[in-house]
């Protein structure tokens, strides 16, 4: 088992974490500017990388269907559990939004697919597409209403999310693979060109974003809500996927890779949607850090431990 933790720490989060301390360095040396590189990855290589994946996965509609109810069933499982622990330890609402948003939201795309291209092959990252786009309707959805339930907007949420160019992208690669349509060959090439370009550019974002957080003041007030967040999304919210994969019969390949998915740390956006609703952003930012640099540890031993099932 030890040595199963070692052999995938080495071949999976090594050649994951020379990206993200490349984005630390230049932040912390150059302050890298990273507004430019979020408008690539956001309107270039995440419709690229989601186009590529899908247009050419090979998924069947029972996996679709599976992973679209293990989606909203982990979903429900972890805003309840926030709720409720909300209610119990009396948080302040700025606090449950925070907690909320900690719990649900996972940073399943611009982390989770170079771990499980590295982990599971492509095999794995056919998988997992259908999980990621839902994850990015739920961060633009959901994720504003968890953030402040008096500020939210059925129109603005639809709105957001069709801004996406990465739900457009979806959409192209479905009627591809519904009409047996083909892309030229020279256009494919580009596009899959791009998609390759997402995991370096991204990983160096989040290295950016993670020293910025580690440059921020120090956590005031109530820590208690601080080590819930991080015991929710570290500890409870794996277990209560594996709950859910079991519910639902899921085996196999997409088992592992939603189980890793759902195992990730807390998503970048959510502190964006904090420090716009004012949802506790200082706690939300933190959680990001130490639930990033905890999943070093804890995702390769979940990795092990589904590679020897």
């Amino acid at each position: 088992m030890i040595q199963t933790v070692l052999s995938t720490l080495i071949e999976v989060v090594v050649p994951l974490s020379v990206p993200i301390i490349a984005g630390a360095l230049i932040e912390r040396f150059q302050r890298l500017d990273t507004k430019p590189l979020l408008t690539l990855y956001l309107y270039f290589l995440s419709p690229a990388i989601i186009l590529d994946t899908l247009a050419h996965a090979k998924i069947s509609f029972g996996d679709i269907y599976l992973t679209a109810a293990f989606t909203l069933l982990n979903l429900l499982f972890l805003w309840g559990t926030a709720s409720g622990i909300s209610r119990i330890m009396k948080f302040s609402a700025p606090d449950q939004a925070g907690l909320t948003l900690v719990s649900v939201l996972t940073n399943s795309a611009n982390y989770g697919i170079p771990l499980v291209l590295l982990a599971f092959g492509q095999a794995g990252l056919d998988k997992a597409s259908v999980y990621i786009i839902g994850q990015m309707l739920i961060i633009n959805t959901l994720g504003v209403y968890f953030a402040a339930r008096s500020h939210f907007s059925v129109k603005n949420a639809v709105k957001s999310v069709l801004s996406l160019p990465a739900i457009y992208a979806a959409v192209l690669a479905l009627l591809l693979r519904g009409f047996n349509w083909h892309l030229p060959a020279e256009l494919d090439k580009g596009i899959s060109m791009a998609a390759g370009a997402y995991s370096p550019v991204v990983l160096a974002i989040l290295g950016a974003q993670m020293m910025k957080v580690v440059r921020m003041p120090s956590l005031t007030g109530e820590r208690s809500v601080f080590w819930t967040g991080m015991a929710v999304r570290m500890l409870l919210a794996p277990l209560l996927a594996l709950g859910v994969l079991t519910l639902l019969g899921i085996t196999g390949t997409l088992r592992f890779v939603l189980l890793i998915l759902a195992s990730m740390p807390v998503a970048v956006n959510s502190v964006i949607l904090a420090e716009r609703f004012s949802a506790s952003p200082t706690f939300v930012s933190r959680c990001i850090l130490w639930t990033t640099l905890g999943s070093f540890l804890v995702l390769p031993v979940l990795i092990a431990l589904v590679s020897g099932e």
